[in-house]
């Protein structure tokens, strides 16, 4: 049986590319597996459940080896729990020479294969610490501006202190306490127990 697995690292991120790759090697649309999460490990939900289907013998394709993930020794623990415990074998299709099928039998093209797949492992690992230590920096620089990050802080309206002693002395109901303060309801009930512990 042949499999797929596409992987992303953040939700607004687009699978297609992927997806048009297995299509053009035939792979039927319900045997691919794809994961909007990173690449820091490999806890994903549909990776697990694609591991649990294989069985010695099938292929795995996937686009190139940092959608497999981005940690060095667990991308080379997987692959070879992939290859030798379960028996599957993994073709790689941004990195023909990352294919165990065709180098099973060729003792110079498996030894090739696992250098390649040590360098790519390492550059994969090494490109997720570059994204996070640019992130860090920017987020830096960014609070340096005085850019402000998270969400915004909600004020209470000058007539909160009122709305809220006449919504707990049950004067008036939440819809009328909502339209009053122009709170949302969330907001508007983390409030209220603050008021209640400390009233202004």
């Amino acid at each position: 049986m042949n499999y797929a697995y596409a992987r992303v690292s953040c939700k607004d991120q687009r699978l297609e590319r992927q997806l048009a790759a297995f299509n053009d090697c035939g792979i039927a649309f319900d045997k691919v597996f794809s994961d909007k999460k990173s690449g820091k490990d490999f806890e994903r939900k549909s990776y697990e459940r694609l591991i649990k289907k294989l069985r010695q013998g099938d292929l795995l394709v996937i686009k190139s080896i940092d959608r497999l993930g981005r940690n060095y020794d667990c991308i080379l623990r997987e692959w070879k729990r992939i290859t030798k415990d379960i028996g599957a074998d993994v073709y790689v299709l941004d990195m023909p020479l990352l294919n165990t099928r065709s180098n099973a039998q060729n003792l110079i093209g498996k030894f090739i294969a696992d250098i390649v797949l040590q360098i790519l492992s390492f550059v994969a690992e090494n490109e997720r610490i570059n994204i996070r230590t640019r992130q860090a920096e920017g987020i830096k620089a960014a609070k340096a501006r005085g850019v402000k990050f998270g969400r915004p802080k909600i004020t209470c309206p000058d007539n909160f202190p009122s709305v809220a002693e006449a919504y707990i002395s049950r004067k008036i109901r939440i819809t009328e306490a909502l339209s009053l303060t122009a709170m949302k309801p969330s907001s508007f009930y983390r409030y209220i127990k603050q008021y209640a512990r400390d009233p202004v």
